[in-house]
């Protein structure tokens, strides 16, 4: 039996199928793998009998051109790339980034169109009004918290947010986006030459994205048709290795969980309810689901947003945002369903009041061994990005600060194989929702070290370097040499349709994302709206968004008890020893006194007591006097006898809890009587 073999029996066992069961079946338990995985099985495709096809890129005037453009402008490009990592903006608030990089476009003669599908960053650069229409891709925002200095090899953050309760670091660009975004447009414009220079029939445009991070600016576009009328699209992503991508990633949902509550002191929490208890409880709920709930493609993870912000407030508000991942859309929703359940249940036991809040969705990727083989062509006649010793050196020194082996940066490119039978989940991309509406090809090339994970700050330490220029400069190669051997060779462009019509015969793509859900958005500021001729806000969108507002009522512990009389503060011993009798803390027994009327009891002075007898009273009849000095004889005793059953005491503040409400010995006559408004001070 082969590795194949064994691939495809856990994929069924992962359906819940027999190992005898056929690509059809496959197909029945859920057509989106099929189309993903099955579709390999189904045209004879396996890892261990697969050939590469060659001769499909062709060495041509008008690709040596785009190629030409790259090598001659590389400085503007790596520029860009530095610029946007300087950046280092969040998702849905790339202002200078977006506008960095459509100038470039701009000055290189593309028409740009601001606004799409109502998010501000985002925008789609066209060049050309002919002949096949190619799409490539830009994204700029960084991610939370990545903050890095440049060519750093140990963690250093370049912004260090200084707080005396909780510090904090500042955005970086953890997964390179920098890089992808300056090697994409660099693509284009090279390709947006050859057509000029050689006259080829073809457009391109560019589009701009916002918010891929947060799975959201391409989910939200697709289905708003943005991406409408794209004969192909051409995409990279910065990775430790470099190599096409022909295998399919997660489908995610992204979705939020407020819990609402009412505040408090945190030193008397009665009655408070937490939206913070709300959030730890269905995170610890949603743990229990991943043995028996959670299938090998499945993934959820989650961070809780607003936590509280002083020990001593009880959160009124708590929110857990969630990403969860499976293998197709359909497996996503039954797992992200068992999620919110989790979320109400967490609700009910908080005794909080549950706002879920739907963010975005998208589908898992859908290859294209068409499209990946011709880019692997490219590559190979294109080679590796190329590294220097300084370069290696960097790399080594950052696996080494991560615990990794370190081996530099790789210098030759990873073979191109199918993917395997079995998928055991990873990666989500919001280029995934493209994919299902027009052939699409997608590579990796080397921005960082090997070993290294994806958002980490050691990607951030090697994007705006040497090793994260060579990696976009060399995608940019490799894009914009498939691109013009899709214009040039009509048979490799019809080639990929076809085999995206095979792959999604029989599936109907619809969006994960429901109808009227409005996108996450941040308003502009007036410059970039004035700078990019937009108006706030866009068409359809409401604002401001309605608030979110906790108006819990606090809780109970119970009916109101009656009001509690204490009695006067005794003067004499008779008087104390009838409190403690009425308040239940001594048996009765008769505590003597010793020196003179009026005199406060002196401990060395008082008569001795026998201690109690085994059933727990006192004895029936008088204990001897003791022998010896005063200073030996003990008052009180050292076991203080048992207490008698009798009502409990009872603090004015509701409890019942707290320190013994007299001392002894009592204080002298002369020193004021301590207040007594209860026992909890």
């Amino acid at each position: 039996m082969t590795d194949a073999d064994l691939g495809r029996r856990r994929l069924l066992k992962m359906f819940g199928l027999s190992a005898t069961a056929t690509t059809a079946a496959i197909l029945q338990a859920d057509q989106v793998l099929a189309a993903t995985l099955g579709y390999d099985e189904r045209t004879g495709v396996s890892p261990t009998g697969y050939t590469l096809p060659a001769g499909l890129a062709r060495s041509t005037e008008a690709k040596q051109t785009a190629l030409g453009w790259i090598s001659a402008h590389e400085g503007t490009i790596t520029k860009l790339s530095d610029d946007i990592w300087s950046h280092a903006e969040l998702s849905l608030r790339e202002w200078k980034s977006s506008l960095a990089t459509a100038k470039v476009l701009e000055a290189e003669g593309f028409d740009i169109e601001w606004g799409s599908a109502g998010f501000p960053t985002a925008f789609v650069a066209t060049y050309g009004d002919d002949g096949p229409v190619l799409g490539f891709n830009a994204e700029y925002d960084a991610l939370p918290g990545l903050s890095q200095k440049q060519g750093v090899s140990t963690h250093d953050p370049l912004v260090y947010n200084y707080d005396a309760y909780g510090r904090t670091y500042g955005p970086g660009h953890g997964d390179a986006h920098n890089a992808l975004g300056a090697g994409g447009t660099a693509a284009t414009i090279a390709v947006a030459r050859a057509i000029r220079v050689h006259g080829l029939k073809a457009t391109v445009k560019l589009f701009g994205s916002a918010g891929e991070e947060q799975l959201v600016g391409k989910a939200f576009a697709v289905k708003a048709g943005v991406y409408v009328g794209l004969d192909a699209f051409l995409d990279w992503h910065p990775f430790n290795i470099t190599v096409p991508f022909w295998n399919t990633t997660s489908a995610l949902i992204s979705a939020t969980f407020t819990f609402l509550g009412a505040s408090g002191h945190g030193g008397t929490p009665l009655g408070n309810k937490s939206g913070l208890d709300g959030a730890l409880l269905m995170a610890t709920m949603c743990e229990y689901l991943r043995e028996k709930n959670v299938a090998p493609s499945g993934r959820f993870h989650y961070a809780i947003i607003n936590g509280g912000g002083a020990p001593n407030v009880t959160p009124y508000m708590c929110s857990i945002w969630f990403f969860v991942r499976e293998g197709s859309p359909q497996r996503a929703r039954v797992l992200c369903d068992k999620i919110v359940e989790c979320a109400k249940s967490a609700a009910s036991a908080s005794q909080t009041r549950l706002v879920h809040k739907f963010h975005s969705a998208t589908w898992n990727l859908l290859a294209n061994k068409a499209g990946a083989e011709l880019l692997n062509d490219n590559m190979k006649q294109i080679g590796a990005p190329q590294f220097t010793d300084a370069d290696h050196a960097l790399a080594k020194a950052v696996q080494k600060s991560l615990g990794r082996e370190e081996v530099g940066m790789p210098t030759a490119l990873t073979p191109l194989t199918p993917p395997a039978a079995a998928y055991t989940g990873g990666l989500a991309t919001d280029t995934a929702d493209i994919s299902w509406q027009t052939p699409t090809a997608v590579l990796l090339s080397a921005a960082y070290p090997p070993g290294i994970p994806n958002h980490n700050w050691g990607v951030t330490a090697t994007a705006a370097t040497r090793i994260g220029h060579q990696a976009l400069l060399s995608a940019a190669r490799y894009l914009a040499a498939a691109a013009v051997d899709l214009i040039e060779q009509p048979d490799q462009l019809a080639a990929m349709n076809q085999e995206f019509k095979d792959r999604t015969e029989g599936i109907e793509w619809a969006s994960m994302i429901p109808d009227g859900t409005q996108p996450p958005l941040y308003r502009p500021p007036a410059d970039f709206l004035r700078e990019t001729g937009q108006s706030w806000p866009p068409e359809g969108v409401t604002w401001p968004v309605p608030q979110v507002v906790a108006t819990e009522q606090l809780g109970t512990t119970g009916p109101a008890l009656p009001p509690v009389t204490w009695p006067a503060v005794p003067e004499t011993d008779r008087d104390l020893t009838r409190v403690l009798r009425s308040t239940a803390w001594l048996p009765k027994q008769k505590w003597r006194r010793a020196g003179r009327p009026g005199r406060a009891p002196q401990p060395g002075r008082a008569r001795a007591r026998r201690p109690p007898t085994r059933a727990g009273r006192p004895p029936t009849r008088k204990p001897p006097a003791r022998r010896g000095p005063p200073s030996t004889r003990r008052w009180p005793p050292r076991s203080p006898p048992p207490r008698r059953p009798g009502p409990r005491t009872v603090c004015p503040c509701g409890s019942t809890a707290g320190s013994v409400p007299y001392a002894w010995p009592r204080p002298a006559r002369s020193a004021p009587a301590p207040a007594r408004a209860g026992m909890c001070g």
